[in-house]
C-alpha cells in the first residue's frame, strides 16, 4: 500500500482593499491561519497552506497550487469579509470537497474595550477581526450556485473542544477516504452459491471508493504451502500460543496445517501489497485446496488483527465496510445475527472464519471444530467476543445504483455466548432488539455487518459527504 500521506489545503481569506487602511489587520489575520494550520497538523497529514487569499488574481494562482498539490480535501478559514470571487476560483479549479471554517477569534468581543478605542478607524479594524461570519451566507451562495459541495464548522479558534473535535472528524474521514482510495483488496475464489445478497458490483466499488481489486487465484496460496519450511511451521504454532487461548483439545496436526497457511498466506498479502482481502472456495474434489482453505483462520485473524482485515464468504461490501471502521481505529469484525435474547433485549452476533482479535473480549480462543456449518472441510476456528462497551456497526449496501453507509451505534454488553467456535457477542441497542432488527432490516443491507468499538457514527457521517454517498442512521 502507498504511504502518501493525506494532503490537506488550507487558505484564508481578506480583501486587500483593508490592508492600507487598517495596520496590522493582515498581520493578525495570517496569525489566526497559523493557528489553524497548527492545529490541523498531525502524523500522516500534510498541510498545504497556500496562505492568505485577497484578490481574484491570488485566488487564481492559490487554485493552481492546490491542484498541483493533488489536495485531498480544502479549509477554508474565513478570517474576515472578503469577495466571493476571492473564493471560487481557488475551489473550483482545486475541485476537491471543501470545508468552511467560520471560526471566531475569541468567544465574544470585549464590547467595553472596543468601544474604548476612540478611534473608528481603530475600531473598525478590531471589528473586521472579529467579523468571520459575515462573508459565508455569500460564499455559500455563490458555491451552491456553483454546484460546489460544501460542509460547514462553526465554533471559537481558541479552546473550542466542540468545534475542534468536529474538525478533528473531517481530518480523519478524509484520511479514510484517502487510504481507500488506493487500497488494494485481493478477492481470492467465489462467491457462495445462491448468497444472492452479497454478490456485489466490484467496477461500483471502484468506482466510488477508489480500491484496486487484485484476483488472487486459491492455486497460488495452496503452492505457497508447500514451499513454507518446518522451522516457519514450528515458530507459527509458537506465536499461535502467544496470540491465542489455544484450547487443549486442539490437534498439533491442525494447529500445523493452520500455522503453514498462515505463513503462505502473509506472503501471499505481502508480495501483493493487499490491504484488504475477501475469500471463499469450496474446494471440492481438489483435497489440496480443501486443506488450504480450511486451515486459512487463524492466518486470516491475525491479518484483521493487524490492519488487514479479511472477509470470508467472499463479501466484498463486507470487507470494505471492515475496512472503514479499522481505519478509524475501531477495528471491524465480521459479523451477523445469531440469535435474539427477548429476555435480555439484546441481539446475538457473530460469525464463523475470521475475527477482529485486536478488539476482543480477553483471549481469543482457538477450538478444535469437526465440521466447519455449510462449508466444506474442518479443522481449528476462533471464538471471541466484541469487547464491552460502545460500539457501531456498519453496512456499505448497494442502492439505486450507488452506494450508502448503513450505521447503528449500540453497546457489546456481557453475558453468556454461544461456546460453538465462532466469534459471537451480545448488542443493546437503544431502540430495543426488537424494533432494531426491523430498521435494519428495512434498509435492505446484506446480511454482514461489520462492527468496531466505540461510537463512530459522526466520522462515518462525515466520510458519506466526503464520498457523496447517502449515510443512513438506525437508532
Amino acid at each position: 500500500m502507498s504511504g502518501t500521506p493525506l494532503r490537506i489545503g488550507l487558505f484564508g481569506i481578506g480583501l486587500d482593499t483593508y490592508w492600507p487602511q487598517f495596520e496590522g489587520l493582515k498581520e493578525r489575520l495570517e496569525g489566526y491561519l497559523a493557528t489553524v494550520a497548527s492545529k490541523l497538523g498531525r502524523p500522516g497529514v500534510e498541510i498545504v497552506n497556500v496562505g492568505l487569499v485577497d484578490s481574484p488574481q491570488r485566488a487564481c494562482a492559490a487554485g493552481r497550487e492546490l491542484r498541483r498539490a493533488d489536495v485531498d480535501l480544502i479549509f477554508l478559514h474565513v478570517t474576515t469579509y472578503a469577495l466571493s470571487s476571492t473564493v471560487l476560483p481557488v475551489v473550483r479549479r482545486a475541485k476537491v470537497p471543501v470545508i468552511v471554517l467560520n471560526l471566531a477569534p475569541e468567544p465574544a468581543i470585549d464590547y467595553a474595550g472596543f468601544n474604548a478605542l476612540g478611534d473608528r478607524t481603530k475600531m473598525t479594524g478590531e471589528w473586521l477581526a472579529h467579523c468571520s461570519a459575515c462573508p459565508v451566507p455569500e460564499i455559500a451562495n455563490v458555491f451552491r450556485r456553483a454546484g460546489i459541495r460544501f460542509h460547514q464548522v462553526t465554533g471559537v479558534l481558541e479552546d473550542d473542544p466542540e468545534c475542534w473535535n468536529e474538525i478533528d472528524a473531517w481530518v480523519e474521514a478524509a484520511r479514510v477516504a484517502a487510504v481507500m482510495a488506493e487500497n488494494r483488496l485481493g478477492l481470492m475464489g467465489h462467491y457462495y452459491s445462491g448468497m444472492l445478497d452479497i454478490y456485489s458490483d466490484t467496477t461500483l466499488q471502484c468506482a466510488v471508493f477508489g480500491t484496486h481489486i487484485e484476483i488472487l487465484e486459491v492455486d497460488e496460496l495452496a503452492d505457497r504451502r508447500r514451499k513454507v519450511g518446518d522451522a516457519q511451521v514450528a515458530a507459527r504454532v509458537s506465536e499461535f500460543h502467544e496470540v491465542f487461548d489455544v484450547q487443549d483439545d486442539c490437534p498439533a496436526e491442525e494447529l500445523a496445517e493452520a500455522a503453514r497457511t498462515a505463513v503462505a498466506l502473509d506472503a501471499m498479502v505481502a508480495d501483493h501489497q493487499l490491504g484488504s482481502m475477501a475469500y471463499y472456495y469450496k474446494g471440492s474434489g481438489v483435497e489440496e485446496n480443501e486443506t488450504t482453505l480450511a486451515s486459512i483462520i487463524l492466518g486470516t485473524s491475525q491479518l484483521t488483527g493487524r490492519g488487514i482485515p479479511v472477509a470470508g464468504e467472499y463479501e466484498v461490501k463486507n470487507v470494505q465496510a471492515m475496512k472503514i471502521m479499522d481505519l478509524l481505529g475501531a477495528g471491524g469484525s465480521f459479523t451477523e445475527y445469531y440469535a435474539m435474547d427477548f429476555t435480555d433485549d439484546v441481539v446475538l452476533m457473530g460469525h464463523d472464519g475470521p475475527g477482529h482479535i485486536a478488539i476482543a473480549e480477553g483471549r481469543t480462543k482457538v477450538r478444535p471444530l469437526k465440521v466447519y456449518h455449510g462449508k466444506v472441510g474442518k479443522g481449528v476456528s476462533v471464538e471471541m467476543a466484541v469487547k464491552h462497551g460502545p460500539v457501531t456497526l456498519l453496512s456499505v449496501i448497494e442502492r439505486d445504483g450507488s452506494l450508502a453507509l448503513l450505521v447503528a451505534e449500540g453497546e457489546s454488553v456481557p453475558g453468556p455466548i454461544l461456546e460453538i467456535g465462532n466469534t459471537n457477542s451480545r448488542y443493546r441497542f437503544a431502540c430495543g432488539a426488537r424494533e432494531f432488527v426491523n430498521r435494519w432490516n428495512a434498509e435492505g443491507p446484506a446480511h454482514h455487518c461489520a462492527v468496531g468499538v466505540g461510537h463512530v457514527g459522526d466520522k462515518l457521517d462525515k466520510l458519506g459527504a466526503l464520498l457523496d454517498i447517502e449515510v443512513i442512521r438506525v437508532v
